[in-house]
């Protein structure tokens, strides 16, 4: 699956389109990003664990999962400990023990805001000089580490960056809940914006010009007053050293924004079917359309098992909750037990069989519905075992792969 040979003739080499009611395992093996997205709490984090864990199984070459969710999660799922910017593999001793052998590698990071600036700073400054006064400006550690649209953009420089840097044949990238999500995708053409708006020209009159334009001078008088001419000076010099990068911020902007609509990449949305993840999905879907992004599979986790729709066990839950009576009193003298608490237990279960069957019912037809949007559908059960190693990550796996 190595990027070398699935594309051999670079990165324009065509990919072929991933059919209708396809595999999760034939989405994956046909891209180089798979971006998973959704509501908070559907298992989102532990489903782009799971998917690079089994494309590392079962593909081979070099996979790695990248959570740009600020959340500490990724590390758990993994079994990590002390996961960050820099990629880590996950040890081949730990596939052993889990009594797998993987074709490929598995690798992990967690995007670190500040220490993703400062490498980029450092990476693409023209010269030491401008690096230097752009890492020691007091305005820059403020808005690398508590600006929120800074964490979206750097999120997308860090893809970037290892997407550009070809050492991986595979990246699942995890992000943040819906809406954040959604930020993460605006922010290469918010860089853009800010490049060539006027904010930035008013940012930077201080220092470019003695003589500032009368539509500039009201602003600036007056923030000079409340804020002091230190901090405008900060400010000023601060931009006239980012917008010496420019060329490059936009050049990297607008590659990620082609990136994510070509056919190396594809979207992935994670839902469960309670009412306001569900809603969420369908709006992310939506989305995704109206942006015309690639959406490449939905999966629905939690969800309840198709055996609540068959007529067998149905009809038994109806002999239970209706003529409960009848086969408490056939029963009577076999099972420990007044023949009442054998009645009340008889009708409870048929009727809780009922209700989720109703449950049930509903869920399929969102799943119908879902199953129009996107090449691929996966339904996960819940699961008896909360997911939380690398064997357990791979039942998580086993369940969205075929």
């Amino acid at each position: 699956m190595a990027r070398a040979d699935r594309r051999s003739g670079g990165p324009s080499t065509p990919i072929p389109a991933t059919p209708h009611g396809a595999t999760l395992e034939q989405l994956l093996s046909a891209k180089e990003v798979v971006v998973t997205c959704g509501a908070g709490g559907v298992g989102k984090t532990t489903t782009a664990a799971a998917l690079a864990t089994m494309a590392a199984i079962h593909l081979g070459g070099r996979v790695l999962v990248l959570t740009v969710d600020p959340a500490r999660r990724l590390a758990d799922a993994l079994g990590l400990e002390g996961i960050g910017n820099q990629e880590r593999r996950v040890a081949p001793a730990a596939f052993r023990d889990a009594g797998l052998k993987p074709r490929g590698e598995l690798w992990a990071a967690m995007l670190d805001t500040k220490a993703s600036w400062d490498d980029l700073i450092r990476r693409h400054a023209p010269d030491e000089r401008t690096r230097d006064a752009i890492l020691v400006n007091p305005l820059y550690e403020n808005i690398t580490a508590r600006f929120v649209q800074s964490h979206d953009y750097i999120a997308m420089e860090r893809l970037h960056e290892l997407h550009s840097s070809g050492r991986y044949d595979l990246i699942v990238v995890d992000t943040p809940p819906t809406r954040n999500a959604l930020d993460f995708l605006d922010a290469p053409e918010r860089m853009e914006e800010f490049f060539g708006g006027r904010l930035l020209r008013w940012l930077t009159a201080p220092m470019r010009n003695r003589v500032v334009g009368a539509a500039s001078r009201p602003f600036l008088t007056i923030a000079d007053r409340i804020l002091g001419a230190r901090f405008l000076q900060d400010i000023a010099e601060f931009f006239v050293l980012l917008q010496s990068m420019e060329k490059g911020f936009v050049s990297r902007a607008r590659s990620v924004r082609q990136l994510m609509g070509d056919a190396r990449t594809s979207f992935c949305v994670v839902t469960t079917l309670e009412t306001a993840p569900a809603r969420e999905a369908g709006f992310f879907v939506a989305e995704l359309q109206r942006r015309k992004l690639p959406l490449g599979a939905v999966i629905v986790n939690k969800a309840l098992p198709d055996d609540l729709l068959r007529n067998g066990p149905a009809m038994i839950a109806s002999a239970f909750r209706d003529d409960a009576a009848d086969l408490a009193g056939a029963v009577d003298g076999l099972v420990d037990g007044p023949t009442t608490r054998v009645r009340r237990v008889l009708s409870e279960v048929g009727e809780s069989f009922a209700n989720y069957a109703v449950v049930a019912t509903r869920e399929a037809e969102q799943r119908a519905e879902l199953a129009t949007t996107a090449d691929v559908l996966v339904t996960v059960p819940i699961l008896d075992e909360p997911v939380n190693d690398l064997a357990s990550l791979v039942r998580l796996g086993q369940c969205c792969w075929r």
